[in-house]
């Protein structure tokens, strides 16, 4: 791989992570992160969706009249949607249920529409692709992070498995209680906020730009 579609998939990751840099995506970020499997669902639909969306933009851009262009990708990507949530509901029901609406409204992600308009509309299939992967993965990376702290502070679990030993709830005499304040979306929001301080403190010209 060319060290120019290798960027594609490395940068989103943190120089222009969508989340991070762009702050594109919260409200998901917010949403499906009270526990670490729905949040991963949620980042390998949303993968799914705008990587494919990306290559079928890119195939059609020479065609698509200037003036629908918004309304074909609308379309695209609803129909991606669509083959995802039927995908989810029939071999994930359960983390379909947790999903709820959420993964309805992949089709209004600003990451989505974004990539679509500024990457797809302008470049060749495969670097599309790359450049979908690339930008999902960033999300699925932040999204990951938040729902790990929260489901593990919030729960004591991870993947709905027993992390916090049994012997030190207060409840068995010991001194843990979990917090429940990390499974209300206002903790998402302070993690968010708090993971955007450390990239951009760590990558000074992220803030001059």
């Amino acid at each position: 791989m060319s060290g120019k579609n290798l960027k594609l998939i490395k940068n989103p990751l943190s120089k222009e992570n969508p989340i991070t840099v762009q702050v594109l995506g919260i409200c998901s970020a917010l949403a499906v992160t009270a526990q670490v499997k729905p949040a991963l669902v949620m980042a390998i639909s949303v993968i799914v969706v705008v990587a494919l969306s990306n290559v079928i933009i890119s195939l059609l851009r020479n065609t698509i009249p200037p003036r629908i262009r918004i309304i074909v990708q609308l379309l695209v990507v609803a129909m991606m949607v669509i083959l995802v949530d039927q995908f989810l509901k029939a071999f994930v029901y359960d983390v379909s249920k947790q999903l709820s609406v959420f993964v309805g409204l992949i089709i209004t992600n600003c990451i989505v529409m974004g990539r679509l308009e500024a990457f797809a509309m302008q470049n060749k299939p495969w670097a599309s692709f790359l450049d979908g992967i690339g930008n999902g993965l960033g999300y699925g990376l932040i999204l990951f992070i938040i729902a790990f702290f929260r489901e593990l502070f919030g729960s004591g679990t991870l993947l709905g498995y027993q992390i916090i030993p049994d012997s030190w709830y207060a409840a068995n005499g010991g001194f843990y209680h979990n917090n429940g304040l990390f499974i209300l979306p206002p903790m998402a929001l302070i993690i968010v906020g708090i993971i955007i301080w450390v990239h951009r403190s760590r990558n000074k010209d992220l803030c001059e730009n």
